[in-house]
């Protein structure tokens, strides 16, 4: 039996996990404790960096007090330490880094420095099981729109398609800022959607014309496409029809989220698809996924919402992953890369 604790501070969340790793390779959660300062961002409309940095400062020694509380633990337990490392914001992974580098020295324990993104597919397992391999991953968050074949979430995880513009979550975001909808704009525009008529305004599907990339995403025209309707509604003195916007906006995405992912399972004939990362909390995407998925003969496999936004759990789960599969800890000098690859699972 190990302990392993995952610290997760790539963007405004503060995550601390504990998982169990059994003998027999089992992960068992024991904590989640995460502490948000998206009221902090609110009124800037986004993450600024340098709030979020000093938000982790605030955060981490309380978030670490609460989740070893809730596991009935003590820091002695623990066997080794899994933090982010990359992608992610500079000063903000810098806070989280340097933290599990304090425990793991004063603990004596080994530290993995791990990506964020495999976190995520990680973070699956925790609900689960063990992915078949392989496995293909949707990752759709504020910063990420991604499809990854997963061979093993400890070694082996290739990039098949992303974005060449703005991901699905920073869509929303600008969405719901033209709507004077709330930031973050995800679950105000998933609310409002459900009102209205997806049907009501016929919004572009982003690269989906035969001659366009297969597996990568486009929602820049889209999110622009939206901006000019609103506009021009404006500029003509007519009300805008909020629900209807959002529900057609959010269909739009949906649609290429799911259609795309389940052509890369087929085109690489793979046969269950994890979605994850903020925007898989989505009720649309959740549906229209489930609907195709079955209709292809594809195995859906959607963490709960408290494990698809950023929080420590998926981290440790990733930890303990590597930790079973024998793969040598990080050194202490281990540093932070913003633009870490989701190739590359631990450094």
């Amino acid at each position: 039996m190990t302990i392993i604790l995952g610290i997760e501070s790539s963007c405004d969340e503060t995550g601390v996990g504990i998982v169990r790793l059994g003998a027999d390779g089992s992960v068992e959660l024991l904590a989640d404790e995460v502490a948000s300062s998206v009221e902090q961002h609110a009124r800037f409309g986004g993450v600024v960096p340098e709030v979020a940095s000093r938000a982790h400062l605030e955060a981490m020694v309380p978030t670490m007090r609460r989740a070893f509380d809730v596991a009935g633990l003590r820091l002695s337990d623990v066997d080794a330490i899994a933090v982010t490392c990359g992608p992610g914001l500079a000063g903000a992974l810098l806070v989280g880094v340097s933290a599990a580098k304090a425990y793991a020295l004063s603990l004596g324990v080994p530290l993995y420095g791990v990506n964020h993104l495999a976190g995520h597919v990680a973070a699956d397992t925790l609900e689960h099981g063990a992915l078949p391999s392989p496995s293909l991953a949707l990752l759709v968050s504020g910063g990420h729109s991604q499809l990854l074949r997963v061979d093993d979430v400890a070694s082996r995880i290739t990039e098949i398609g992303s974005t060449i513009d703005d991901a699905a979550g920073e869509a929303y975001d600008k969405v719901a800022r033209v709507l004077d909808l709330p930031y973050p704009g995800g679950p105000p525009i998933d609310k409002a959607a459900q009102r209205g008529n997806p049907r009501a305004i016929a919004f572009p599907r982003g690269l989906t014309g035969p001659r366009d990339a297969r597996h990568d995403f486009s929602f820049s025209g889209l999110k622009t496409s939206v901006a000019r309707w609103v506009e021009a509604q404006e500029r003509a003195g007519a009300a805008i029809p909020v629900d209807d916007v959002a529900a057609s906006f959010q269909e739009a995405v949906a649609d290429v989220l799911t259609a795309k992912a389940v052509r890369a399972a087929t085109d690489l004939d793979i046969t269950t698809l994890i979605i994850s990362g903020g925007v898989a909390a989505n009720s649309r995407l959740k549906q229209l996924a489930a609907e195709r998925c079955a209709a292809a003969g594809i195995t859906l496999r959607v963490p709960r919402p408290r494990l698809c936004t950023d929080n420590g759990a998926m981290i440790a789960a990733l930890g303990a992953h590597l930790v079973a599969t024998g793969v040598t800890p990080s050194s202490l000098d281990l540093t932070t890369d913003p633009a870490l690859p989701v190739s590359v699972i631990s450094v």
